[in-house]
């Protein structure tokens, strides 16, 4: 993966137009003005290259830039995620297993790990008082204080309810598994490889320090920095919007020395239902919907901090937005904001069109309409050899397929995601009909003679005299 940098983009492309670089700095400039922060940072990431950046302060000459660290919340547990992934693809846990597997003698063990990473597990969205985001660690010295004595919330698995213990639980498992503190088994697994040197557990200079501006006054209080102790899997980190700008590029990418692309995106697929009109939540990572584009990111927050960062993988876009308040801008509005800035000034090229290198005669054979009952559908050979098979007209159930090594075709995406299409092929070893999922696809309309479930009437088709 190539890190983000402000160099000239290679093979011929520029960096933004003036008049993109305009509108960005102008809403940057307006949400740091109308929010009230102290200072603010943001970037955007195009095709993997950081390509803008702005820094705002209330101090003249003191301007933040992509190095200056802030405090980045909840966009840690994206982090721990990332970690509890690699454990599931090195196969030492299972997104299924109860977390009495691998932690033993919790109150929470009926609840598995893919519900904690989805925050459907029914936990409590916060610990025991106090407020443990401004209090230190150390009053929290076991997992039964993070839990406290009434866990859940809701029966598991049966909504999303947000929960900052449920992360503090994941990142134990971690601890557990790899046989290191969390923050080291970070360290050498995702923030060395990614090339994240400016991202840390503990505050290094240059950083913001945080402030709470009076709602209904233009002065500041200094808010205190705690060691969250237990709870850092939640949200300790300090991050800059440049080594940010890197971790979006691996989220949209992946990275083979920490996680596949294949693992990224799963990351990235809905795995609880949204609420409130959000888009839902993946494995680690939130989902958004704003002005009819997807997005995909994190909010954070802790005293003194607010943190943004998000992706449009379809525009090949990222932004991210730092601001050292307790509460202010609306940052990861403020991101997408950007980020649909550029898409709309500036909108991704397709790659250019290319013919297949070479052609498999009996996939071409397969393309071309085909029928459910008497719905029209047509199969298309993709570039990457692949399949896609969707309606002629209209919306409906589209679908894009892999081809396993049993010659059968795993749906990757819509409705048939997972499901299996087989080429039934007859005696005479002439294909004979599609079979997805117990439906039956044919040349013709409720062809004769095909295996067509409830059978053809043998008269035919017929008028109405």
């Amino acid at each position: 993966m190539t890190p983000p940098s402000e160099d000239r983009l290679p093979d011929g492309h520029h960096e933004l137009l003036p008049t993109t670089r305009r509108a960005l700095l102008h809403r940057t400039a307006t949400a740091q003005a109308k929010g009230r922060a102290p200072s603010l940072v943001a970037a955007v990431v195009r095709e993997g290259r950081l390509v803008w950046s702005e820094g705002r302060t209330c101090v003249d000459g003191h301007a933040p830039d992509v190095e200056t660290q802030y405090r980045i919340g909840s966009i840690t547990k994206t982090f721990t995620a990332v970690l509890v992934m690699r454990l599931r693809d090195e196969g030492l846990l299972d997104l299924a297993d109860p977390l009495e597997k691998h932690l033993p003698g919790t109150a929470a063990g009926e609840v598995t790990i893919g519900q904690l990473l989805a925050h459907t597990g029914g936990l409590t969205a916060e610990p025991p008082s106090p407020w443990w985001e401004r209090t230190p660690g150390t009053l929290r010295p076991g997992l039964g204080d993070v839990l406290g004595d009434e866990p859940f919330r809701h029966p598991a698995g049966r909504r999303h309810h947000y929960s900052n213990p449920g992360y503090t639980l994941l990142g134990s498992v971690v601890e557990r598994l790899r046989g290191a503190s969390w923050d080291e088994v970070l360290r050498r697994e995702v923030l060395e490889p990614l090339g994240l040197h400016r991202t840390s557990s503990q505050p290094q200079a240059p950083h913001a320090g945080g402030w709470a501006v009076h709602p209904w006054a233009d002065v500041l209080l200094p808010e205190p920095v705690e060691d969250l102790g237990l709870m850092a899997p939640a949200g300790q980190l300090w991050s800059t919007a440049g080594d940010l700008a890197r971790f979006a590029v691996f989220l949209a990418q992946g990275d083979g020395r920490v996680l596949s692309a294949e693992s990224v995106r799963e990351m990235r697929t809905p795995a609880a239902p949204p609420e409130s009109g959000d888009g839902g939540y993946g494995l680690g990572v939130q989902l958004l919907r704003h002005e009819g584009r997807t997005l995909a990111g994190h909010s954070g927050s802790l005293p003194g901090f607010l943190a943004g960062l998000v992706l449009d993988e379809e525009e090949g876009l990222a932004a991210v937005v730092l601001a050292n308040c307790t509460s202010g801008p609306a940052v990861v509005t403020l991101a997408a904001e950007l980020v649909r800035t550029v898409a709309e000034a500036e909108p991704r090229l397709p790659e250019p069109w290319r013919p297949l290198p070479e052609v498999d005669q009996e996939l071409l054979a397969l393309t071309g309409p085909w029928y459910w009952g008497t719905r029209a559908h047509a199969l298309r050979l993709a570039a990457d050899q692949g399949l896609e098979l969707g309606p002629l007209e209209g919306s409906g159930r589209s679908s894009r397929f892999r081809a396993e090594q049993d010659g059968t075709w795993t749906g990757l995406d819509g409705y048939h995601a997972g499901e299996t299409l087989r080429v039934v092929r007859g005696q005479d070893g002439a294909v004979s009909h599609l079979d997805l999922g117990s439906f039956v696809f044919t040349r013709h309309p409720y062809e004769e003679g095909a295996p067509v479930p409830g059978g053809v009437d043998p008269a035919g088709w017929r008028g109405l005299g």
